[in-house]
């Protein structure tokens, strides 16, 4: 097991990384030599290039954009250049498998491992497959499933469900760890919120706009995103944060409700970790619809509600949010009936089995 190496790939955003960051863990601790090709500058560089043990490798990548660029003729030179330097970097460094978590970084290194003879593993977090995936399922071996219902749209002989996979170091969080590093008290329930490793405007504005209702009800944690802390407001019972790492496990701990994005990954934290949800999908107008998609399969298996981008206003998000509260003992309970500890178990199988 030793001379054991794996190659993970995933990146753009934090949902396409952090299930990497539950499966290294593991790797680490049986010996595996670990390597992790990302972008020279996305957000995987920052989470994954810090990791003691792990070979971070940056290549070339294009990226998917729903509006017309000059950019857009540049990204097929860039996926050919990232596709040279992911064969080189696979042909050095010879892993005996790949796991992919999508994005559009991935495409080139599950391509470049395809034609360096290296089996890959591709795991799909959304209801409805992302084009990386897409492009890649041809060069890959296997496609896990979060969702059930994403089977559908997979090859069968290639797809299983599995399950979301939840960081382990989720479940150890304290609650008076959390309240401490918000500078928070017992006195009123914690509202968690979350607009996505990139944060939202339209969330944070509102919010904002919000405080001095929704204080009298809720202390807030507002992760907003890089460069969006609004330093012109103090408000004691609100605190911000550009982003939360090693303290994230303690602020979930602390948290009483979320209202966040509908990202697949974060959506099933919340889910195992038993937090009640009031979910604001991106919309269609900037994504291809999948959050909405994510959002409403949990609103209908009642574990979380949903308010639609469109539909948010000051009064929608107060009146959804007082909903949240009342229903929040309903929502808890149907979440007891959701498993997560076998997911990892069986992906780390997957993973090993696929091996050459």
């Amino acid at each position: 097991m030793k001379n054991k190496r794996i190659l993970f790939t995933g990146g753009g955003t934090a949902g396409h990384v952090i299930v990497n960051l539950a499966l290294i863990p593991f790797y680490q601790e049986e010996g595996w030599e670990i390597d992790y090709i990302g972008s020279y500058d996305g957000i995987e560089r920052k989470l994954i290039g810090q990791l003691e043990g792990v070979t971070y490798h940056p290549i070339s990548t294009g990226k998917l954009r729903r509006y017309m660029s000059k950019e857009n003729l540049k990204d097929p030179f860039k996926v050919l250049k990232g596709t040279l330097q992911a064969y080189r970097i696979i042909g050095k460094r010879k892993p005996s498998v790949v796991f992919s978590k999508g994005g559009f970084v991935s495409v080139p290194v599950v391509a470049a491992a395809k034609l360096r003879g290296v089996p890959s593993v591709i795991h799909e977090s959304d209801y409805t497959p992302g084009l990386a995936n897409k492009l890649s399922i041809p060069f890959t071996k296997k496609v896990l499933a979060t969702f059930p219902e994403t089977m559908q749209y997979l090859p069968e002989k290639k797809a299983e469900y599995v399950g979301a996979v939840i960081r382990d170091e989720l479940f150890k969080g304290s609650k008076e760890k959390g309240l401490r590093f918000a500078g928070l008290t017992r006195e009123l329930p914690v509202l968690l919120i979350m607009g996505g490793s990139g944060g939202s405007q339209k969330i944070n504005g509102t919010i904002r706009g919000s405080l001095t209702e929704l204080l009298s009800s809720f202390q807030i944690i507002h992760i907003c995103g890089q460069d969006k802390v609004d330093h012109s407001i103090d408000e004691p019972g609100y605190v911000q944060f550009e982003y939360i790492n090693e303290e994230l496990k303690d602020i979930f701990a602390a948290s009483d409700y979320v209202l966040s994005r509908a990202g697949s990954n974060a959506i099933f934290e919340f889910l195992a970790l038993r937090i009640p949800m009031l979910l604001v999908p991106l919309s269609k107008g900037a994504s291809r619809g999948d959050q909405i998609i994510n959002a409403n399969s949990f609103q209908e298996k009642r574990y979380a509600r949903v308010l639609e981008e469109e539909s948010l206003t000051k009064q929608t998000m107060k009146e959804e949010l007082l909903q949240l509260k009342e229903y929040a003992p309903i929502m808890v309970e149907t979440m007891q009936e959701y498993k997560s500890e076998q997911s990892r178990d069986r992906v780390i199988e997957i993973i090993k089995g696929a091996s050459k």
